[in-house]
Parts: C-alpha cells; sequence; structure tokens
C-alpha cells in the first residue's frame, strides 16, 4: 500500500499545482521545490527566485527535482550547472535532502556535489540506471538510489546492479507519468505500480516482499524524517 507521495514541480508554472495537490490530499500528498534541469532557459534566475520564496516555507520536504540532463539539450549547461549549484546549497542551508535527474550526466554531476560535499548534503540519485561503481559513489556522498519501472525492463541492465545494492541504500519511486512497470510498459505510470517494482527487486535480491516493502519504507523516512 502507498502512503505518502513526494511531488516536486518542475518550474515555477507548476507550483500551484503541487500545493493544490498538498491541499486535496492532506496527509498523503507532501512537496517538494525546485526547478528541473529541462526547464532552465535564459530566464532560469527567475524561476530560481520563486522557488526559493517557496522553499522559506515549512511544507516543504525535499529541494528539487533538479539535476543536470545533457540528453535532449547542450545549450543550457552551464545555466543547469548553475541551478544545480543553487539548489544544493539550498539543501544544506535547510537540512533537505536533494533530489537529483541525472541523464547522461553522471560525471558532472557527481563532481558537483563532491564540491558541495560535507555532512549536510543528501538525498536521492532520482531514477538509477547507472554502474554498481557510480552507485557505490553516490552512496559515500550520502545519496540513496531511487529504483523504478525501468528495474522491470528486460535488457535494461538495472536488475544486475541492483542485485548488489544493500536494501539500505534504496528506495522505490514512480517518475510518473513515464516508466510505468512492467506489465503496464507503456502506459501512464502511477504510484499504485510501485508494488511491480518491489516485487522485481524482491525476486531479484531473493527475498521477501515484506522486507523490500519494510526497509525501503524506513529509507524514506530516514530521507523525508516522518
Amino acid at each position: 500500500r502507498i502512503n505518502s507521495l513526494f511531488l516536486p514541480n518542475i518550474d515555477k508554472d507548476t507550483i500551484p499545482k503541487v500545493w493544490q495537490m498538498t491541499q486535496d490530499y492532506p496527509g498523503q500528498c507532501y512537496a517538494m521545490m525546485g526547478l528541473h534541469p529541462c526547464s532552465v532557459d535564459e530566464d532560469y534566475k527567475t524561476h530560481l527566485k520563486a522557488v526559493e520564496a517557496e522553499l522559506a516555507k515549512e511544507q516543504v520536504y525535499a529541494v528539487g527535482e533538479t539535476g543536470l540532463d545533457f540528453y535532449w539539450d547542450n545549450s543550457c549547461t552551464d545555466a543547469q550547472k548553475a541551478s544545480f549549484e543553487q539548489h544544493i546549497e539550498w539543501g544544506k542551508q535547510l537540512k533537505l535532502p536533494v533530489i537529483i535527474h541525472c541523464r547522461e550526466s553522471y560525471d558532472a554531476i557527481y563532481e558537483l556535489l563532491k564540491k558541495h560535499n560535507d555532512s549536510s548534503l543528501f538525498g536521492i540519485l532520482h531514477c538509477f540506471t547507472g554502474t554498481l561503481e557510480e552507485a557505490e559513489k553516490m552512496k559515500d556522498l550520502g545519496f540513496y538510489l531511487g529504483l523504478g519501472g525501468i528495474l522491470t525492463f528486460k535488457n535494461a541492465g538495472v536488475d544486475q546492479v541492483a542485485k548488489d545494492i544493500p536494501l539500505d541504500s534504496i528506495v522505490l519511486e514512480t517518475d510518473s507519468p513515464y516508466l510505468a512497470p512492467v506489465p503496464y510498459r507503456g502506459k501512464r505510470n502511477e504510484s499504485s505500480y510501485t508494488v511491480h517494482v518491489a516485487k522485481k527487486l524482491a525476486e531479484i535480491k531473493d527475498i521477501k516482499l515484506e522486507e523490500v516493502s519494510e526497509q525501503t519504507t524506513q529509507n524514506a523516512k530516514t530521507i523525508f524524517k516522518f
């Protein structure tokens, strides 16, 4: 059963939608605030000012989704890095987890995290699809690995890596409306499908589903301070 949903905005214009969800579903939906790297443009500082104002509110549980995305567009690389570093500093100042989007940008993300790393920096590397070595380096920096629908995809290779990632370093997620797990692959994703990710992880690790559920839930509670 899914009890809590953590909702990211992507820019200043989607902030009201996040707050509306938290009002419509109190005790179930919780706000995160950030500027998604794919929303970074020449006006990104205006978006950051809006995000900063929202982060001052006590009802925000994480900074993000932030990070770097070099897959779609490299025209705003420097702006993405500047935005990401600002989010890192916010997370440290506010003692909130930083939720990171990483696509074709692992090395750059790792270097920036290492640059700012101290005991106040922690969070989740969202939608992890990297190598075991990359997972271990992120763990060493205080980050958990987010696993979603891709774990269930045949030939994606994430299952082979996840097998060796300690369960106490993993959280389960959706990336809704994208990346629905098998048997719903190609359809609109939703939080109720997370059980299929949990079942796959239990199968990979040859442990009971209850163990996966209990440990990943505890990990999430630790991160979001529930």
